[in-house]
């Protein structure tokens, strides 16, 4: 038996339809906050619900939200936008990135972990029992004192390295996984140090069948991909539309190649749509409909073109594997 978690219940696997691996919906990230980075503050309820209803007109069902709780989580904003429009979210327990957290904590965290100053402060006086009590709780009794329960664990680590602390946080969030059975998402910075993660994520016992990469296609190099897929986990490719990091022919090709060594079973897509001049209705960007009606198109045209059913990978990674990746399995 499976099921898949959403912030508005649970629901089963195969109600989840058409789905966005990877996307942030309202969040004000307290690290660009502090730094005025405008751009990053995804902090308007009802432009983002515009472009969620783009999303659902062109067949849209559910969107990951990846925000995690050092990037600066809505989630009553976020679950409203679930009920106003009818699509499913899911939610994300657990932690991104060190650089992330020389932030302030805000007060609403304080009174559910203790006084810590910082979240470098809470992460480096909590033990790594402490920080996985922690994300349990976000997945078995709601995010941030909220009734709006985690859908998976998240963890992340910089570019080309990872800090003492990221490893705790990577080794809290594998016995949170082991508690909860959630499924576990992880942050690597322009797709840096996967394999590493996985070392330290293999010592704790973790089925790597349970875990999705993400950012893989801003490290677009072929042979790394397949070795992240020998192991069996999921490869979110997840910077569809940004055009600054590489050309669209790129990321396609990366796809397309996997697939034709045998890992389509493995590949997720989204838009890591993070940044107001992404979105449609805050800046005039691509907006979260861009994927679904003017990318997936050329997918199925380039799979075409070289003996692919494009048609059944659209399938594959945008129905079929989301299905298996974001199911908790009892």
């Amino acid at each position: 038996m499976s099921f898949v978690r959403t912030l508005t219940g649970d629901i089963d696997p195969q109600e989840m339809g058409f789905t966005y691996s990877h996307e942030h919906l309202v969040c004000i990230p307290p690290y660009w906050r502090e730094r005025g980075e405008d751009d990053l503050l995804l902090d308007d309820k009802e432009k983002t619900k515009r472009d969620v209803l783009d999303f659902k007109r062109h067949g849209g069902r559910t969107i990951v939200d990846a925000t995690a709780v050092d990037y600066g989580r809505r989630v009553e904003e976020v679950k409203a936008i679930a009920e106003e429009t009818g699509i499913f979210v899911i939610g994300t327990a657990g932690f991104n990135k060190s650089f992330l957290w020389s932030a302030q904590l805000p007060e609403r965290l304080r009174g559910l972990i203790g006084d810590y100053e910082t979240y470098y402060r809470w992460i480096d006086e909590a033990s790594i029992h402490q920080l996985a009590e922690f994300v349990i709780r976000e997945v078995e009794e709601g995010l941030e004192g909220t009734p709006c329960k985690g859908g998976q664990v998240k963890f992340g680590t910089g570019y080309n390295r990872i800090t003492p602390l990221e490893i705790k946080t990577i080794r809290a969030v594998a016995r949170a996984h082991h508690e909860t059975k959630a499924p576990i998402h992880s942050h690597t910075e322009s797709g840096t140090m996967a394999l590493e993660q996985m070392e330290i994520l293999r010592e704790e016992g973790v089925d790597l069948s349970c875990v999705s990469f993400g950012h893989m296609d801003r490290n677009p190099d072929p042979y790394y991909h397949e070795q992240v897929a020998k192991t069996g986990a999921f490869l979110c490719f997840d910077g569809i539309g940004k055009i600054k990091y590489g050309p669209e022919s790129m990321r396609i090709d990366c796809i397309l190649s996997l697939v034709e060594k045998g890992y389509e079973d493995q590949i997720l897509i989204s838009g890591d749509t993070a940044r107001k001049s992404y979105y449609k209705h805050y800046d005039h960007g691509l907006g979260l409909a861009y994927i679904i009606a003017k990318w997936v198109p050329r997918l199925v045209d380039e799979a075409d073109r070289r003996g692919l059913d494009g048609e059944r990978l659209v399938r594959k990674f945008f129905f079929d594997n989301p299905a298996r990746c974001f199911a908790f399995k009892t």
